[in-house]
């Protein structure tokens, strides 16, 4: 059995848990920070909830479109959300941890992939490109919470 690829990304940012939460569960603003730098995305589904699906278009700066499928697994408001994506292409499950952290909140990123020799080589990509999902997460909070 070979081990599978393990992303960890975790930031700080400079808010409460509850705010760092809302960003990822308002579709509103979490369609203004998802994915990596120049995309866009339009959230069709969005129903948080064990069980319930999330479907988003991340379209690149070249006018590309992706379709994105994920099922929630488990959500713990404020704490916790596991998520299995579906397509395109790549299945790989990702755990979000919401927890406080001095003066404001850290945010810690788990993707699980199977080891293939292609996601060995999208590993650095991988991990860069959700660096620049918490980038894009930081410069939301910076604006303020009705800034979408």
């Amino acid at each position: 059995m070979t081990t599978p690829i393990e992303i960890i990304n975790t930031r700080h940012f400079p808010v409460d848990r509850q705010t760092l939460f809302d960003a990822f569960s308002d579709p509103e603003k979490l369609a203004a920070w998802w994915g990596p730098e120049g995309f866009v995305n339009n959230i069709s589904a969005f129903d948080l909830k064990p069980g319930g699906h999330w479907l988003i278009t991340m379209t690149a700066d070249n006018g590309t479109d992706f379709h994105n499928r994920w099922t929630f697994e488990e959500v713990l408001a404020g704490e916790l959300v596991r998520m299995t994506h579906h397509e395109p292409v790549h299945v790989f499950s990702l755990e979000m941890r919401f927890a406080e952290d001095g003066q404001g909140a850290r945010l810690s990123w788990r993707m699980v992939f199977e080891r293939t020799d292609e996601m060995e080589a999208m590993e650095k990509f991988l991990y860069a490109a959700n660096e620049q999902n918490f980038d894009r997460l930081e410069r939301l909070l910076e604006r303020g919470e009705d800034s979408c």
